[in-house]
């Protein structure tokens, strides 16, 4: 029987110098490195260090109000329109380029309450809408006279002329079209189609047409109860959908095609907000009073999909990414917060200065690249969407860069250096004492919960998920 054996000299197995060590074979390939890993997890160290050093949000604060902001909106058709209510009655139309004055629109008597561009206009210059706690909705155009000239392929130019200085008197105006109600306006919300635009108010919600003085419809005693409707929002794709917050904690849908509502759920406690998805119009968030932010299914309001906490006050707005990736939260804790929609409940930044009072409004700008507040201390603030994200222009050489050091980080997240360096972030002492506190009353409760079903009969008692608590009643 003939045997044949693999045979290695004891030369290519050890080294020359010392005959006991094992000889080290490496891969003479360029793009290798022996300790690739090691040197990747270092820089992803580096770079999530450099993220937050070079962190700087607030991009401006001179958009100011004598008082409280307590409205905005943003144009549809061009990025540089922003336009904020006031507490004293007063609307500014700012240009967000310059961050400078462009109209000071006074008529109303009372606090702003809601502001819409016009969206259904295909022309240059689209109407502003406004609505106040006086019943009155007024319409205002951006276009002032020797100051704004439309181009000929239909866009927004804001180039002044050099042969008139622009003065305070020059801004301020009247409204072009008024319209009167018998009962204070809460909200305002213009049709995405139609030139139509809604009210809601303690009368119900009112459906306009701007050639008619009168509403074309009225929907009142939704849902077989005497409602006041505080917040209206038009849906983006079935833009005769109407999304409707109630004063009795509910949260509904109405159908202006039919007239009817179409189903409501009653929530713990009142809802400040409610905004459609920009790319998924099926799903709508709703800013509530009990401090936490939740994503709806509008065909599934028995329960809420996800729940978005942080805040330790009340939610006061909400406003979507054009990507609709991601949304940002107003607070009366006098904090903005970040979420991202598919990861997780927990914000990704949170935004705070100093002087910075409980913020009413928020906006999120149509390049995805801005966020602009407005608070109680009467100022409006530019942010940046991405703290650390430098403006201007960049090199080929240090986006590639940039690139390389994003990917490390998301590569090495789960990493507990990386970890705590991306989402630590320095807030007030008061924040970090009531959040405590918060989490340390949902575990009591989930610990009573488990008590309960513990010494209880088998089958009593079944375990209730947070989802579940958040619905009251679903109302058909």
């Amino acid at each position: 029987m003939k045997v044949k054996a693999l045979t290695r000299s004891r030369a290519s197995t050890e080294r020359e110098c010392i005959g006991d060590v094992r000889k080290q074979f490496r891969n003479l390939d360029p793009s290798y490195h022996p300790m690739q890993r090691s040197r990747e997890y270092q820089r992803a160290v580096v770079g999530a260090k450099l993220e937050r050093m070079f962190a700087a949000p607030l991009f401006g604060n001179n958009l100011e109000h004598p008082d409280a902001v307590s409205c905005s909106a943003l144009c549809h058709q061009h990025l540089l329109p922003y336009a904020s209510g006031c507490v004293d009655g007063t609307v500014k139309l700012w240009d967000l380029s310059t961050r400078k004055e462009m109209m000071i629109g006074t008529g109303h008597t009372r606090a702003i309450t809601g502001l819409t561009f016009e969206t259904s206009n295909s022309g240059s210059i689209p109407l502003l809408y406004s609505s106040s706690d006086d019943g009155c909705v007024r319409a205002w155009s951006m276009n002032r006279p020797n100051e704004e000239e439309e181009d000929e392929g239909g866009s927004y130019n804001h180039k002044t002329r050099p042969t008139r200085a622009t003065t305070k008197d020059d801004k301020s105006r009247g409204s072009v079209a008024i319209w009167k109600t018998d009962s204070g306006l809460k909200s305002i919300d213009h049709h995405w189609s139609d030139s139509q635009f809604g009210t809601a108010s303690s009368d119900g919600v009112c459906l306009w047409s701007p050639e008619r003085s009168s509403p074309l419809q009225t929907y009142s005693r939704l849902w077989e109860s005497d409602d006041t409707v505080h917040f209206l929002s038009f849906n983006p794709s079935e833009t005769d959908l109407l999304g409707v917050c109630t004063m009795d904690n509910g949260v509904g849908l109405l159908d202006t095609r039919m007239g009817t509502p179409l189903q409501k759920t009653v929530l713990k406690l009142r809802s400040n907000a409610l905004r459609f998805n920009p790319m998924e119009p099926l799903n709508f968030i709703v800013a509530n009073e009990d401090h936490q932010v939740y994503l709806f299914d509008m065909r599934k309001l028995a329960r809420p999909v996800r729940i978005y906490k942080g805040h330790v006050n009340a939610v006061m707005d909400v406003a979507w990414s054009p990507t609709g990736s991601e949304f940002v939260t107003a607070g009366y804790d006098n904090t903005l917060r970040i979420f991202e929609q598919a990861h997780g409940g927990r914000s990704r930044d949170i935004y705070h200065t100093r002087r910075m009072q409980r913020v009413l409004t928020v906006q999120y700008t149509h390049d995805h690249k801005y966020v602009i507040s407005g608070s109680d201390d009467g100022n409006a603030r530019v942010w940046k969407a991405q703290a650390s994200e430098s403006v201007g222009q960049r090199s080929t050489r240090e986006e590639t860069a940039l690139e390389y050091r994003r990917t490390l980080v998301e590569k090495y997240k789960h990493v507990p250096e990386v970890k705590r360096i991306s989402t630590n972030r320095n807030v007030p002492k008061r924040i970090v004492k009531q959040y405590s506190k918060t989490i340390q009353q949902g575990e009591k409760e989930t610990k009573k919960q488990s008590n309960r079903i513990q010494h209880s009969k088998p089958g009593a008692l079944k375990f209730q998920s947070e989802k579940s608590k958040i619905v009251s009643k679903k109302v058909e």
